[in-house]
């Protein structure tokens, strides 16, 4: 297996350096910074870690595609700048693919908060992505580089890019699995909005999806400035 990480930043320079450590610690073939034009150095901060570092217009989707077009691997690994991986992803990756009827999965969380609400989250999520196969982009997608080829890659919009690329995969009922990794989540936007009100945002999103309304159009009540993941 050839492991290619893919990540998508925007003015992340407080943190890149240790999150392209802690990328590394999965022995990738390499680790893709897709930046989406940062104003805080966050390129050149990539480059001196190690990363490759491609630069294009701002958007997840786009920026994810731009990272998965510059990767040489056959496993593509798309992780969030606050989410990071233990050395065991690679193995638990590397073994479920050697099913072939298994086109890609996600990990259980590990949201770095000790308060209960956040066990209920991770597992409200985990039970979501083993009966609906449904994983979201903070639970570190994974995909073999053929099937992601096959669908287009990822939407070209702002957000929910990861709900329509595993739109594409349910509707060809290809198999995604839930391995236990844990993948560790940054708490940060929870703290902000609060647990609470961040949830029933996200629901509301998710059912504006489905009635049609373009993610794009969504996305305005998003950070302008973010392309972190805020479910």
């Amino acid at each position: 297996m050839r492991l290619s990480i893919v990540i998508p930043t925007l003015n992340e320079a407080p943190e890149i350096q240790r999150i392209i450590q802690r990328a590394f610690v999965l022995r990738p073939v390499e680790v893709i910074v897709s930046d989406g034009q940062s104003t805080d150095g966050t390129g050149d901060l990539a480059r001196s870690a190690g990363a490759t570092v491609v630069t294009g217009e701002r958007g997840r989707g786009r920026q994810l595609n731009a990272g998965a077009r510059a990767a040489t691997g056959d496993v593509l690994l798309f992780l969030h700048a606050d989410c990071w991986l233990e050395s065991q992803a690679t193995e638990q990756i590397e073994a479920i693919l050697g099913d072939e009827t298994v086109m890609g999965g996600a990990f259980r969380q590990r949201i770095d908060d000790e308060r209960p609400i956040f066990r209920w989250l991770e597992s409200g999520n985990a039970v979501r992505v083993q009966w609906r196969r449904m994983p979201y982009g903070d639970q570190g997608i994974f995909v073999r580089r053929s099937a992601f080829e096959s669908v287009g890659g990822f939407a070209e919009v702002r957000l929910m890019e990861d709900v329509l690329l595993m739109r594409e995969f349910r509707l060809r009922r290809w198999r995604i699995e839930l391995l236990p990794g844990p993948i560790h989540v940054d708490p940060r936007r929870w703290q902000k909005h609060g647990v609470l009100r961040q949830t029933l945002r996200n629901w509301t999103l998710l059912a504006g999806l489905k009635l049609g309304i373009s993610p794009d159009r969504l996305a305005k009540y998003y950070a302008p400035n973010s392309v972190v993941p805020e479910r």
